[in-house]
């Protein structure tokens, strides 16, 4: 310490580098495993990548839990991620991931400067980032709804822009499935953007080329994707049937019905969805091809709901593991099982005077699905009590974990529903997702 430290009581406050030679080490040792766990899993094969020493900037669409691997596998060196916070908590394992590999937390609740900052910090020690700009997993096929706050990042960090495009993971393994069926994924470069190619376009214009260079539908038929469950926990996803509107799922097999009317489909090793219900015999037929003309529909129907119907009488109630989470530590379990309900307004978990705590939307920052059956909510809590029980105001993240067969995507449509409504803004249509 200086004698200038000394006397004015500071501490060298030098930030400590991101970007680590170990990185490189660990990357190398890892890369025959991933390799395998790839190409048997998902077919998976890296293309060549022009220039692959070069520092970049890597933007990619979201289809597959094995994503980052696609890209490790097609860059030689270290590629530092951009990831949810949800990571980051979950003990000696986040620790572990932070050591071995260094990815750079992201809130799902907003705009998060702090992640900005991080992200600078490695582009200016000459790491290459990876992000997926719809930060959430393809639920229908097609590339989701990318928040034009990318376009301010790109323009930050002045780097080449890589477009990394994936496809055939849909099929391979659908975000609502735990199963892996035949196929084959591809992930290539489809194109570089330069800084000087970056500098030279509007917001709007840069905004339109990433949506372009990073979408992807995968509704048609594109080869066998095979499997004896192949329509197993599809109600991850579909909560609404053309019959009934609101309503709950059960799949098996290759198979999924309708809770309320008994509407029974098939998914195929096409993709394609057919109606099991005889329409001969009265049964009604189902008139979607596949699971993204479902997920339109549903999310058209949706947009018609009247919330107000919902305020006294609950839409859905669950039953699910209740956590308060402690961002980049841990979560601390409040309730190993308890009903969650769904209103027009407002989240309740638990029951009674006493034991119930309710999640009004509008103190609701964000609600966010996290991998097959998490939902987390990013809420802003109101300061409450006086002298020793006084809690101040402050922001808070739960997490609620269903079982199996756990539909989370629900509760994030019909918030964002609400939120459009009541607080409009240019995302008054966004379903969350």
């Amino acid at each position: 310490m200086t004698g200038r430290q000394r006397a004015s009581g500071k501490k060298n406050t030098k930030r400590k580098p991101w970007v680590r030679r170990r990185h490189r080490v660990i990357t190398a040792l890892a890369r025959p495993i991933v390799t395998r766990m790839c190409k048997s899993r998902y077919g998976f094969r890296p293309e060549p990548v022009p220039n692959p020493e070069r520092q970049y900037l890597i933007l990619y669409n979201h289809q597959t839990p094995y994503d980052q691997f696609f890209v490790a596998l097609s860059f030689p060196h270290p590629i530092y991620y951009v990831a949810t916070e949800d990571i980051f908590s979950m003990g000696a394992w986040s620790n572990l991931l932070r050591f071995a590999e260094a990815p750079i937390p992201i809130k799902k609740s907003g705009r998060d400067v702090r992640a900005v900052m991080h992200m600078m910090q490695v582009a200016k020690e000459g790491g290459s980032i990876a992000i997926a700009p719809e930060g959430n997993r393809t639920y229908s096929g097609r590339t989701g709804h990318i928040r034009d706050s990318v376009v301010t990042l790109v323009q930050k960090l002045k780097l080449p822009v890589v477009f990394f495009r994936i496809e055939g993971g849909y099929g391979a393994e659908p975000r609502w499935s735990d199963v892996t069926r035949r196929g084959r994924v591809r992930g290539y470069v489809s194109e570089i953007l330069e800084p000087e190619q970056v500098a030279a376009l509007s917001f709007e214009e840069l905004y339109r080329q990433i949506r372009e260079a990073l979408y992807v539908d995968e509704r048609e038929p594109d080869g066998d994707h095979g499997s004896l469950r192949s329509a197993e926990y599809l109600e991850r996803a579909f909560y609404t049937c053309p019959v009934c509107g609101l309503t709950t799922w059960r799949s098996r097999g290759e198979r999924a019905s309708c809770a309320t009317c008994g509407l029974t489909i098939r998914y195929g090793a096409d993709k394609q969805i057919t109606s099991v219900s005889a329409e001969s015999a009265g049964q009604p037929g189902f008139p979607y091809h596949n699971a993204a003309e479902w997920y339109e529909a549903q999310e058209a129907f949706v947009r018609t709901l009247d919330l107000t119907v919902y305020q006294d009488e609950a839409m859905y109630t669950d039953t699910a593991r209740f956590f308060r989470v402690i961002p980049y530590r841990r979560k601390e379990r409040s309730a190993k099982k308890t009903p969650v309900s769904l209103f027009g307004d407002r989240i309740e978990i638990g029951t009674g005077a006493e034991g119930k705590i309710v999640f009004p939307f509008a103190q609701i920052q964000a609600l966010s699905c996290m991998g097959h059956n998490k939902l987390n909510i990013y809420y802003h809590e109101k300061a409450s009590g006086e002298g020793e029980g006084a809690r101040e105001a402050g922001d808070e993240i739960y997490q609620i974990r269903g079982d199996v067969r756990f539909n989370a995507l629900k509760y994030v449509n019909i918030f964002y529903l609400w939120k459009g409504r009541n607080k409009g803004g240019e995302d008054a249509e966004f379903l969350g997702l």
